[in-house]
C-alpha cells in the first residue's frame, strides 16, 4: 500500500520511511516557530530548569500578535522574549520587522516542500500550501522541542478533497474552504491530515492555497496539504534556506475518506456568526448592516487579497457608517502593494492602512468591536468575543466581499457595487 504526504514526511522526520496512519513516531522538525508565544515557552523552560536549546539555528521568533505593544503587559512580553533571544543566542529573530508569522515564514525561506515545521500557533497549518507538513503545538510541547529537538506524534489518517468545477468570478480559496466547512462541518478532519487535490485546486493561486491550508485547522485538521507545483517553486526560488525535497502521495495511498467538492457556479460564501461552519451564499443574507470591514490576518492579507479589494474600491467611497481597515500580512506585501498603488486606492476610498500585525483578528488592538457592532472580515474565526465585545458579531468573507460591503454599508455580493 502506498503512502500519503503526511505519512511520507513524518516517516522522513522520524527516520522510519515505513510509517502508516495510527503509528506513533518521534519526529524532529526542520524548524520551530514562535511569535509572542515564545514568552509562554520561555516560562515553561524556566519552570523546568532548562538552560539550553537543542539548535539555535532552527528556532524562528518574531512579533505579530501585540505589535507595536498596545499596553504595558504586551511590552513586558516583548521584553521577556528579547531576553530569551539574547540568553540562548537565537539567530532567527525578526522582532516587529517581518510581519505576520505565517506569511513571513514563507517569505524568509523557512518553509519548503517536504519539510516538517511546528509552531506555537494553531494556524501553522498554512505552510501546507507549499507541501510542507506543519502544525501548531502548545507551550509545553514547544518547550520540550526547544530542549530536545524532537517530540512524539501520532501519524494521522488522511482525508482527500477532490475539488473541480468553474466558480463565480469573485470566488477565492476562502470561499472554497468555507464551502467545505459548511458541507462537512468544522469537525470533519479532527486530528486528520487533509489533501486538497483536483483540477480546481491545481489552478488556484498560491495565495488561495495558503488561505485554505491556513483554515484547514478550522475543520480540525492536523495538516492541510497542496502538492508542490510551478507556482510553489516560482515563489520559493531565491528564498529557501537550504535544500528541500517535494513529496507527493502515492497513487495507491490509503485514505480514510475522499470527498468530491463541486464548485461549479459557486458564489462567494459567508460564515455567519458565531461558527465557522455556519456557511451560506452571500445572496442569502438580507440587509446585514456592518460597522467595520476588516481585510487582513494570516488568512487573507496577501498581495492578491489587497488587489482584489482595490479592484472593487477603485473610484468609489466607502459608506460613511463603515470603517474599512486593511492590514498587509507582511512588510514585503506592504511595500509591493504600495508600489502598485493599491494602498492609495484604498486610502482614497476612505480606508485605513495598518502596519502588518494580527491586530483585531485575535482581539488585541487595531479594530476592536464594541457592543452591538458587526464586522465583515477576511479573518479565520468568528467566535463570540473574537474581535472584542462578546455582544458584537463577525461574518467571515473573501476580500472582494469585504470591500464591496464597505462601500454598501451592508454585506453584499461584489456585483452589487
Amino acid at each position: 500500500m502506498g503512502l500519503t504526504i503526511a505519512e511520507k514526511i513524518l516517516g522522513k522526520a522520524s527516520g522510519n520511511k515505513n510509517v502508516t496512519a495510527g503509528d506513533y513516531v518521534t519526529a524532529r522538525p526542520d524548524f520551530v516557530m514562535c511569535h509572542e508565544s515564545a514568552a509562554g515557552v520561555y516560562l515553561r523552560m524556566m519552570e523546568a530548569g532548562i538552560d539550553k536549546v537543542w539548535d539555535k539555528d532552527k528556532i524562528v521568533i518574531l512579533f505579530d500578535h501585540f505589535t507595536p505593544a498596545p499596553n504595558e503587559r504586551s511590552a513586558g512580553i516583548h521584553k521577556m522574549i528579547r531576553e530569551f533571544v539574547r540568553t540562548f543566542e537565537i539567530k532567527h529573530f525578526y522582532g516587529e520587522n517581518a510581519g505576520i508569522c505565517h506569511q513571513a515564514m514563507a517569505e524568509l525561506g523557512f518553509v519548503a516542500p517536504g519539510r516538517f515545521i511546528v509552531g506555537a500557533d494553531s494556524h501553522t497549518t498554512t505552510y501546507g500550501a507549499f507541501g510542507c507538513a506543519s502544525t501548531g503545538l502548545g507551550f509545553t510541547e514547544i518547550a520540550y522541542i526547544f530542549f530536545t529537538g524532537e517530540l512524539w506524534f501520532k501519524v494521522p489518517e488522511t482525508i482527500r478533497f477532490n475539488i473541480f468545477g468553474e466558480p463565480d468570478r469573485y470566488v477565492m480559496g476562502k470561499d472554497i474552504i468555507l464551502y467545505i466547512a459548511g458541507i462537512h462541518s468544522s469537525e470533519v478532519a479532527q486530528y486528520k491530515s487533509v489533501e486538497f487535490s483536483g483540477p480546481a485546486a491545481e489552478q488556484l493561486p498560491l495565495s488561495s492555497k495558503m488561505t485554505m491550508a491556513n483554515m484547514s485547522v478550522e475543520i480540525g485538521a492536523k495538516f492541510g496539504f497542496f502538492e508542490c507545483d510551478d507556482k510553489t517553486t516560482q515563489f520559493l526560488n531565491g528564498r529557501v534556506k537550504g535544500d528541500y525535497e517535494p513529496l507527493s502521495p502515492d497513487a495507491d495511498a490509503n485514505y480514510e475518506a475522499s470527498y468530491d467538492i463541486d464548485i461549479n457556479g459557486l458564489v462567494p460564501q459567508i460564515a455567519v456568526h458565531p461558527n465557522v461552519d455556519n456557511v451560506v451564499p452571500v445572496s442569502e443574507l438580507d440587509d446585514v448592516v456592518i460597522h467595520q470591514a476588516y481585510l487582513g490576518s494570516c488568512t487573507n492579507g496577501r498581495l492578491e487579497d489587497i488587489r482584489a479589494a482595490a479592484q472593487i474600491l477603485k473610484g468609489k467611497k466607502i459608506s460613511k457608517d463603515v470603517r474599512l481597515i486593511v492590514v498587509p500580512a507582511s512588510y514585503e506585501v506592504y511595500k509591493d502593494a504600495m508600489k502598485e498603488g493599491l494602498l492609495e486606492i484604498i486610502i482614497d476610498a476612505g480606508g485605513l492602512i495598518n502596519h502588518p500585525s494580527c491586530g483585531a483578528c485575535m482581539g488585541s488592538h487595531s479594530g476592536i468591536l464594541t457592543s452591538g457592532e458587526s464586522c465583515v472580515s477576511t479573518t479565520n474565526r468568528n467566535f463570540v468575543g473574537r474581535m472584542g465585545s462578546p455582544e458584537s458579531k463577525i461574518y467571515l468573507a473573501n476580500p472582494y466581499v469585504v470591500a464591496a460591503s464597505a462601500v454598501a454599508g451592508k454585506i453584499v455580493h461584489p456585483d452589487d457595487v
